[in-house]
């Protein structure tokens, strides 16, 4: 019997032909990605920056589906990836605490958090409370790894709220305040405007001459990443993202209104608690504060890390940028591979007549965000930043600065230097506070 091709074969044949058309390209795309992705993982492995900096993205093998919804979701590119049908961490560093691949996540396989910080020894240890081992000795905002102003928000009320809890119905010691905040970052203000709310006499130190904490650091026009979020006495503040000098206007104003009482200049030498309970807080000026409750709402930064070398005293080198405009027709070199740095060799970029080098010791950018990624990279094409990769700063000297280039030694003219190497955490004065420490540093670090 001969074969006769029927209209439904016809049209049968037809629509696998169109599933096929579909399918195969689709099929070949995610294996390309995935093989995309895992070299992209390996080679994260091999430079080191597939491990957490601070908070993190944990995925559970057991629930993920492999949906990459997660990489959709997140904001700063490569931080996950699907390797083998599965979420992997790709660029642990990227990683800033969104929380949109938790949300995204269609199966809850994700939790972003800090992870085992018993096992940390960069980790301050606290309870649930963000108390230490010590009562009425809090830690607040970025000292406890979670990045983002939300979370240094969060993290100024909750504190507060415990004190305000436990409250005791004695009197203070005349001159004492009931909470002494140290440091006037979004979680010093937090939790300052959250003592206003309640009734609780406060008193803010800061060691800089104005607001702001870490983000007074951030080179001008920086952008903040806010999200949603709750400040006592104002209420919600709906806007993702502030520009540094917008964001810090804000927290002023809510000083100016509320009346908080901020010491400016004012830094933190020492933390004891005394035998009634209160605490004596001595500044470097020689200022004794005493309360009841201390607050150390610090962030990780520190003391700029120095580079150690002849010529870093001179005063052309700085380790801020504060204004961007005011540099033209200069020579510049900027030192770093972190997000300071790249925000400041764009700045830096933008003016006129400026000629911008930026050296950084490995041979590729990996900590960057993808937005200061996607600002660097015409500015790249364009020559208007000239990379030094595999570069370390040898000598700095008035009219030219001197770098190791891979095995050879190259001079360059130079008007300023701007150092973005980071800082030297405050962990000493932490454990001087008598705050514990995890990992191989816990025992050291005890009180």
């Amino acid at each position: 019997m001969p074969f006769v091709l029927t209209e439904a074969a016809l049209l049968w044949g037809g629509a696998a032909l169109v599933v096929l058309a579909i399918v195969v390209p689709y099929a070949l795309h995610f294996r390309a990605r995935q093989r995309r992705d895992h070299e992209r993982k390996a080679e994260a492995a091999q430079l080191g920056i597939d491990k957490p900096a601070a908070q993190f993205p944990f995925i559970d093998p057991g629930l993920c589906i492999g949906c990459g919804a997660c990489v959709t979701a997140c904001p700063e590119g490569d931080v996950l990836g699907i390797v083998g049908g599965t979420a992997v961490v790709i660029n642990g560093l990227r990683c800033v605490g969104h929380g949109r691949c938790e949300d995204a996540c269609p199966v809850g396989a994700i939790t972003v958090g800090l992870g085992d910080l018993r096992a940390r020894a960069d980790m301050p240890q606290v309870d649930e409370w963000n108390e230490t081992d010590t009562p009425g000795l809090f830690l607040a905002g970025e000292v406890r790894g979670l990045a983002l102003v939300r979370n240094a928000v969060a993290q100024g009320q909750k504190v507060v709220e415990r004190i305000a809890a436990r409250r005791p119905s004695a009197a203070l010691p005349a001159g004492a305040v009931e909470v002494l905040v140290i440091g006037a970052g979004p979680a010093g203000l937090s939790a300052a405007l959250a003592c206003s709310e309640r009734g609780l006499s406060h008193r803010v130190l800061e060691q800089e001459p104005d607001l702001g904490g870490s983000l007074l650091h951030y080179p001008r026009k920086k952008m903040v990443l806010l999200q949603p979020v709750d400040l006592p006495l104002h209420g919600r503040i709906e806007r993702e993202e502030y520009q540094k000098e917008d964001f810090l206007e804000l927290m002023q104003g809510l000083v100016d209104r509320h009346a908080l009482d901020v010491r400016f200049g004012e830094k933190a030498q020492s933390v004891e608690k005394r035998g009634d309970g209160t605490f004596a807080v001595r500044s470097v000026a020689g200022q004794v504060h005493e309360a009841r409750s201390v607050v150390l709402a610090l962030g990780r930064r520190g003391t700029p890390r120095k580079l150690g070398v002849a010529g870093e005293e001179l005063p052309k080198v700085m380790y801020r940028l504060i204004d961007a405009e005011s540099y033209r027709g200069q020579n510049l070199l900027v030192v770093g591979g972190g997000d300071s740095a790249v925000e400041a060799a764009v700045g830096l970029a933008g003016q006129p007549g400026n000629v911008v080098t930026l050296s950084y010791r490995r041979d590729k950018l990996v900590r960057i965000k993808k937005k200061n990624e996607d600002r660097l990279a015409p500015l790249l094409a364009a020559g208007r930043v000239q990379p030094l990769f595999n570069s370390q700063v040898a000598a700095i000297e008035e009219g030219r600065v001197r770098l190791k280039v891979g095995a050879e030694t190259r001079e360059l003219p130079n008007d300023y230097v701007f150092v973005f190497a980071g800082g030297e955490p405050p962990f000493e004065f932490l454990k001087k506070c008598g705050v514990r420490f995890g990992g191989p540093a816990a025992a050291e670090a005890s009180p």
